[in-house]
């Protein structure tokens, strides 16, 4: 028959049919809408075939017409299985049980080992991991994924500049660098100070090397500045020209800014659904309601299920909606100026090295067009300009 499924879920039957007129029997059957498949003759009076379950009663009608005996020799399907798992209850609970119990812990959380860190960090890695719920015996499905606890421990403790986070098994590998670890000491070939930029000179600090300029000396972009080559004629030496050289070098900015903006923000309220998911097929198993937020986002965290060693093809996936919610800006012209003002010296401060100062602003250019802000502006800064440039033969 072609749809296997539906016999192995109704039940099936292999008859053994023994006696003359076996083929009058199995014609019989068909007349009487009794399914028949896989006909086997096994000598000139026997022969075996499957039937449905429902069937056998209305076959053993059909018999008692026959001068064949029926011997049922075989069971296939749902209804048998479940039959007999009735019958072993104990034992199929016990095996549940089992699977149960090594699939939870092999979703648990069994080791933490934190490399790189000092003692009081990494006591105080451990304390912020419990908060987070990231302990031994924590359940994996409802932690926060690695990407995320990193991101949590590095705005959460000042003092390290890097940490790594993996998970392996059920175990969370942490490699630490701290802010307060030496630093290898630089390694460079002899060179040159040029100007990386057009500048006004206003303050040197010269570790090594000979200068070429001085304070308020204009200087253009690729000037030597401070020369790698030191000592008289006939008597020079090749160093690594070190230092600092400030200048006040001059930037222009444009911003624009409208004065009113309409745009989406999280109210906080949120709520949680929870599938499992196999593939493209996910199904749900906590959280059945619809959100009843009429804005929202959504975030979605997926993680494979583990069995001992083995990550499964089954994945537990995590559907946060969070609300949103419209909110509307207007700025009146001065406000808008002032905050164009302030985005155009934060967005240059974040080109700037962290040497560097801001001396003076000034506006160049300012208008309102198409219901916008349009701000012109121009900056004098201080900063090092020096920048270093190998000594190559024939210098």
């Amino acid at each position: 028959m072609k749809n296997q499924w539906i016999n192995l879920l109704a039940g099936s039957v292999r008859v053994k049919a023994q006696g003359k007129g076996v083929e009058r029997l199995i014609n019989a059957c068909v007349r009487n809408d009794i399914a028949v498949w896989n006909v086997k003759k096994h000598g000139d009076h026997i022969a075996t075939f499957f039937i449905l379950l429902k069937d056998v009663r209305r076959l053993r009608i059909v018999a008692r017409k026959s001068d064949c005996k029926l011997y049922f020799v075989g069971k296939v399907g749902f209804p048998f299985f479940f039959k007999n798992m009735l019958t072993n209850f104990g034992v199929f609970v016990g095996v549940c049980f089992f699977f149960a119990i090594v699939f939870m812990l092999s979703n648990m959380i069994w080791g933490i080992d934190i490399k790189g860190a000092k003692p009081e960090t990494e006591y105080r890695i451990l304390k912020e991991l419990k908060q987070m719920g990231v302990e031994k015996g924590a359940l994996q499905f409802f932690i926060d994924d690695p990407v995320t606890i990193q991101k949590k421990l590095m705005d959460r403790i000042d003092n390290i500049t890097w940490i790594g986070v993996e998970l392996k098994g059920t175990t969370f590998y942490f490699q630490v660098v701290e802010k307060n670890e030496p630093k290898e000491p630089e390694k460079v070939g002899v060179r040159h100070l040029v100007a990386r930029k057009k500048a006004v000179i206003t303050d040197m600090f010269v570790e090594k090397g000979q200068p070429l300029v001085s304070v308020n000396d204009h200087v253009t972009k690729g000037q030597l500045l401070v020369s790698g080559i030191i000592g008289k004629e006939g008597r020079t030496t090749f160093v690594p020209a070190r230092g600092k050289i400030f200048g006040e070098t001059w930037y222009k900015s444009t911003v624009v800014l409208p004065l009113k903006a309409t745009f989406q923000v999280l109210t906080g309220k949120y709520m949680e659904k929870h599938y499992i998911a196999v593939k493209n097929i996910s199904i749900p198993i906590w959280g059945f309601q619809k959100p009843t937020f009429r804005h929202y986002k959504i975030d979605r965290q997926k993680r494979p299920l583990r069995f001992w060693k083995w990550d499964l093809p089954i994945y537990y996936e995590r559907v946060v909606f969070r609300e949103t919610q419209e909110a509307k800006r207007s700025y009146t012209w001065e406000e808008a100026l002032a905050k164009a003002k302030e985005l155009a010296r934060e967005e240059l401060k974040a080109k700037l090295p962290e040497d560097a100062k801001i001396k003076g602003e000034k506006v160049l250019h300012q208008a309102r067009e198409n219901g916008k802000v349009r701000v012109e502006l121009h900056y004098q800064v201080i900063e090092n300009i020096a920048i270093p440039q190998p000594i190559v033969q024939g210098d």
